[in-house]
């Protein structure tokens, strides 16, 4: 007797890195962006349906553990010789055959998953929200971070971003520089935008704690609405500390690397916020179980972005509109970061909101002609 052939089985997989430039440097305090390099995930199943998915990370290794070489090579070498044959209508047991295989890599785990889903809505004929319980909104509100470095042209971005109606949140990454002339800068923004704009900061653990308590009450009384990730991940009790004693509540970022830190986190009481992502999490379906832990312990939601394409901005997006409430909305403004696309219809921004679209899977399509001419050979 044969072996029965699946008709929805995996026959391929693809990364391909690709080098899109952005609108301007975006200076983190670990890195300056001069451009942006995105992993697009490629899976081809046997019924001739093609799922796409995306791991993006900041800076080569200077963020995180995997880069967009690494994320390539693992996902070619080895995350492919175990998903193919299998069937790629059931997400479940792909992901569950790889957790049994492979350790950590979220960001290449992400993209596998994105990809399946992508696959499976567009079998089916429903966007990957459906897939992921429904969604209860159709758009979410975008933060613009404003990573010049220059507080004169910060603000007048600022004032820019809210006059056309793109964007009322802003989030100022700051933590590279003496604490007191980060301090100035953050303040003077604030004063100019005042109450029109929500103003909030990204430290990327630049602090140690002694300099984040004085300097977290500086932002507190001064406005700020959010501070995150000021100290060290390692340092958790710190951030409890820090957590109960902050005017200006304190986000989690860096300390959340998997679905298990989350749990932590919140039995300790390290941070009355998190910050959610899918590539830290391993995918749209792993990071509701993080969403799901804070919704557990009380603590507030904000949709994260790693400044993925549009691809993986919309992969969070289906996964954050089906969440109940995200008090500190999101930061899913990764396309708008690049001069160059790789889609045929980018995300559509307007009104300050994202729009998701109602399309079968993530409802978009890569235009072949402008990935040949971004994809690094």
């Amino acid at each position: 007797m044969g072996i029965e052939m699946i008709s929805t089985a995996i026959e391929s997989l693809e990364a391909i890195i690709v080098d899109l430039p952005t609108i301007r440097p975006h200076k983190l305090a670990m890195h300056t962006m001069q451009n942006q390099t995105l992993v697009i995930l490629r899976i081809r199943c046997a019924d001739g349906v093609e799922g796409i998915g995306e791991a993006t990370t900041i800076g080569g290794l200077a963020y995180g553990y995997e880069s967009p070489e690494s994320i390539k090579t693992n996902l070619d070498r080895y995350f492919a010789p175990l998903l193919v044959g299998q069937d790629a209508s059931n997400v479940n047991a792909a992901m569950q055959r790889i957790d049994r295989t492979i350790t950590g890599n979220t960001f290449a785990r992400s993209a596998v998953e994105t990809a399946l889903l992508d696959a499976q809505g567009k079998r089916l004929g429903l966007p990957v929200s459906e897939l992921l319980g429904g969604r209860v909104r159709d758009s979410l509100e975008v933060a613009w971070t404003l990573a010049s470095g220059d507080t004169a042209r910060d603000i007048a971005e600022g004032e820019h971003m809210l006059e056309v109606r793109r964007h009322r949140i802003f989030k100022l990454k700051i933590g590279a520089n003496e604490v007191n002339q980060d301090l100035r800068h953050v303040i003077a923004i604030k004063k100019a935008l005042g109450d029109r704009a929500s103003v909030r900061v990204d430290v990327n653990q630049y602090w140690d704690e002694a300099v984040a308590l004085r300097a977290c009450q500086v932002l507190g009384d001064n406005g700020i609405d959010l501070i995150e990730q000021p100290i060290s991940r390692n340092n958790r009790a710190g951030q409890a500390r820090l957590a109960l004693r902050s005017p200006a509540p304190i986000m989690a970022d860096e300390s959340i690397e998997c679905v298990e830190d989350a749990f932590n986190l919140a039995r300790e009481g390290a941070a009355p916020v998190f910050a959610l992502k899918i590539a830290k999490n391993g995918g749209p379906r792993a990071v509701l179980r993080t969403a799901a832990i804070a919704e557990a312990a009380g603590i507030g939601l904000y949709g994260g972005t790693m400044l993925e394409g549009s691809v993986g901005t919309l992969a969070s997006a289906h996964a954050f509109i089906t969440l109940a409430e995200l008090a500190w909305d999101t930061e899913l403004f990764g396309p708008l970061l690049l001069t160059e696309e790789i889609v045929t219809e980018p995300p559509r921004y307007e009104d300050f909101q994202l729009h998701v679209p109602r399309l079968p899977g993530l409802g978009l399509t890569l235009d072949e002609e402008r990935l040949a001419r971004f994809r690094r050979t």
